[in-house]
């Protein structure tokens, strides 16, 4: 028997039934579709819509479908992460009631929050854990209730970003399947480029930051676009020199989902031809820390044993990264 390795054996996911399209937002603000689609790639986005209910419903959801096609008895989970950046509220762990919910009752769990880079660092924390031989069953999920912190008076946010959810089951894998390397880094000048002001211990809420609208995320789109490019590409471009793939090795690129003119730069920098290259931005905008998960659950037919696919991930803070992974399954 060779090393331990984390593969991941199971997706599911949950997107909320409104559909936010650019026709209906033309109508919120000055826009048009022309505009948001060639700029972003971006045709519609899902957003909760339902009262009282944030980020751990949609992480809820999208763990109950992967129990549901799994067949997982919640019970055997031992770890549950939620990856988000939109926590249901502060201290109260969000991923803890998410366990409770679904069942997960001999699991410990925590949030992890690195922006749109979180599920990402997320899979190396799953990694982590399963390598050590201790844990067997991590359920890792990536969501987010973007639309709770965007100004749907702001043109240059509220076009970009939608909710859902996604969640992978990551297994230990006696056969070299799994997380093989990754590459992750970080710069906190940048987050001053993209961020929400308040509500933070720095700015707590007051009647001011209502007013100012602080609780909403900003960002300076052309500072922000430009590291988004060259960050990706780079270490998409580490990831492959330091295992000696060519682009002919690699099966799949799964690039976050932030704007569709950065998914084509990082593809054409890896050599890559866009049938490799994961997509389904044009369905939900930028779902933050949902986007990797999303796009294995909508690619999972076509996925087959050994395919090696290269996630790559960019966000506020900044934090980016990239990530080698040898699928472990091919669906019946």
């Amino acid at each position: 028997m060779g090393n331990i390795t984390a593969a991941i054996t199971a997706v599911g996911k949950y997107l909320p039934e409104f559909v936010l399209s650019n026709q209906l937002l033309e109508t919120m603000v000055e826009t048009n579709d022309e505009w948001i689609v060639s700029r972003t790639g971006i045709r519609e986005r899902r957003i909760l819509k339902e009262p009282e209910k944030g980020t751990s419903f949609l992480a809820i959801e999208a763990c109950k479908d992967l129990l549901s096609k799994s067949q997982l008895d919640p019970k055997e989970i031992e770890l549950v992460i939620v990856a988000t950046a939109t926590p249901d509220m502060q201290a109260a762990s969000t991923a803890a009631f998410v366990a409770s919910q679904i069942g997960a009752t001999e699991a410990f769990s925590f949030d992890l929050e690195s922006a749109c880079s979180s599920f990402l660092y997320g899979m190396s924390t799953a990694a982590r854990y399963i390598e050590s031989g201790k844990y067997k069953k991590v359920l890792l999920i990536g969501a987010d209730m973007n639309s709770s912190m965007i100004d749907y008076t702001d043109r240059a946010t509220c076009i970009i970003f939608g909710d859902g959810a996604g969640a992978v089951l990551f297994e230990p894998n006696d056969e070299g399947l799994g997380v093989q390397d990754e590459y992750l880094r970080t710069d906190g000048q940048g987050r001053e480029y993209l961020k929400v002001a308040a509500g933070g211990s720095m700015l707590p809420a007051t009647a001011e930051t209502v007013e100012k609208k602080q609780h909403f995320v900003r960002q300076e789109g052309r500072t922000v676009f430009k590291y988004a490019v060259s960050n990706m590409a780079d270490v998409s471009e580490k990831i492959l020199e330091r295992n000696n793939l060519t682009k002919d090795d690699v099966n799949w690129l799964a690039p976050h989902q932030a704007n569709l003119r950065i998914i084509e730069a990082t593809a054409n920098r890896m050599g890559l031809d866009a049938t490799k290259v994961m997509v389904n931005i044009e369905k939900y905008g930028n779902t933050t820390s949902a986007t990797l998960p999303l796009l294995l659950c909508d690619y999972e037919d076509q996925l087959r044993k050994g395919d090696n696919i290269i996630f790559a991930a960019f966000g506020g803070g900044f934090s980016w990264g990239a990530l080698y992974l040898k699928w472990a399954y091919t669906k019946n």
